[in-house]
């Protein structure tokens, strides 16, 4: 088979644009949660943003949900509030906000809210990031935040308050480098979600996954067609992640390593994951379509779109756990 033209067809079946109805009502609940923060907190806070895939644009529409960063002033909960003040009483807000319609709970550094299934048995996702600026109009001049650590975050333990971020500079990185790459980075970004989202409850965030691609590209020479450039890319994953020295730094503050946001345990799985899964492919081009699956929902869609036959390469595989956007 031709791994190449199954790689492309992955990424096209996957493209958010293809889900617009649920994309709008994404945008629809984002507005709204932004709304409602802003006429909770008042001046206490800056206004709200996206900031996760869809603002880098590596977004998918498999497993998909919109990230939103709630920036606070450094003085929104008193002279001696902490970040653990600000994530609960964020928490609190949202909760008995949204609680009879949707599940609302706490995560590493975030607040999700899931939105009950609508009349179409569509499932909205917003994952709020509480963040405090370090001191007080600060944010306004640097974009920096400090973010609370609710429970144990690899290396970060629960109640930690040392992670300080710029997502702002997050997302600035991974657009500007994509665009810079001819879209490369973009798409093995792309399949690694796709990837991941195989998995079920894969310790590794997508943010990691974002950023170690682009430094396997600043550090590997990375030609070729899709498959080798995505075999580049694993090969390093695989040969690095548990490497004694390898660092990971956070485009919005360096002093913060991406690698500690894995356990040394969760670094050798994903070197081993990676390792499986070059062996297998090497050993059968078939099995990368275990790893890879198109987006079944879409594929007849794209054959008729792009006015080709797949001649026999049997593409179809079925969208992993019925989850959608990503």
């Amino acid at each position: 088979m031709d791994k190449n033209l199954h790689l492309d067809s992955v990424i096209k079946t996957h493209q958010i644009t293809k889900e617009k109805e649920l994309l709008d009502k994404h945008k629809e609940k984002s507005k709204e949660v932004k709304e409602a923060l802003e006429e909770k907190y008042g001046d206490k806070i800056y206004s709200p943003f996206n900031s996760g895939s869809y603002a880098k644009n590596t977004a998918m529409n498999t497993k998909f949900d919109f990230d939103m960063v709630s920036p606070f002033k450094r003085n929104a909960f008193g002279s001696n509030g902490t970040l653990k003040i600000m994530y609960e009483d964020l928490f609190d807000f949202l909760y008995d906000k949204y609680k009879d319609v949707a599940t609302v709970r706490k995560q590493k550094v975030s607040i999700g809210i899931e939105f009950f299934a609508d009349e179409d048995n569509d499932i909205v996702k917003i994952d709020v990031v509480p963040g405090r600026e370090l001191n007080q109009d600060q944010y306004k001049v640097d974009e920096n935040l400090n973010l609370y650590v609710y429970y144990k975050y690899g290396n970060y333990d629960a109640g930690s308050e040392r992670i300080k971020t710029n997502v702002q500079a997050q997302i600035k990185n991974i657009k500007d480098r994509a665009t810079n790459e001819k879209d490369s980075i973009r798409k093995i970004i792309r399949l690694l979600k796709v990837w991941k989202n195989t998995k079920y409850n894969y310790p590794t965030k997508s943010f990691f996954l974002e950023l170690i691609t682009i430094k396997a590209f600043d550090n590997k020479e990375i030609t070729g067609g899709l498959w080798s450039k995505l075999e580049t890319v694993l090969e390093y994953i695989r040969d690095e992640v548990t490497n004694e020295s390898f660092t990971l730094k956070d485009p919005g503050n360096s002093s913060n390593d991406l690698i500690d946001s894995l356990t040394e345990s969760e670094r050798e799985t994903l070197s081993y994951d990676m390792k499986n899964m070059l062996e297998r492919i090497e050993d059968n081009d078939e099995n990368i379509k275990t790893y890879f699956p198109e987006n079944a929902k879409f594929l007849e869609e794209e054959k008729a779109d792009n006015k080709y036959e797949n001649k026999g390469n049997g593409f179809y595989s079925a969208p992993p756990k019925n989850e959608r956007f990503g």
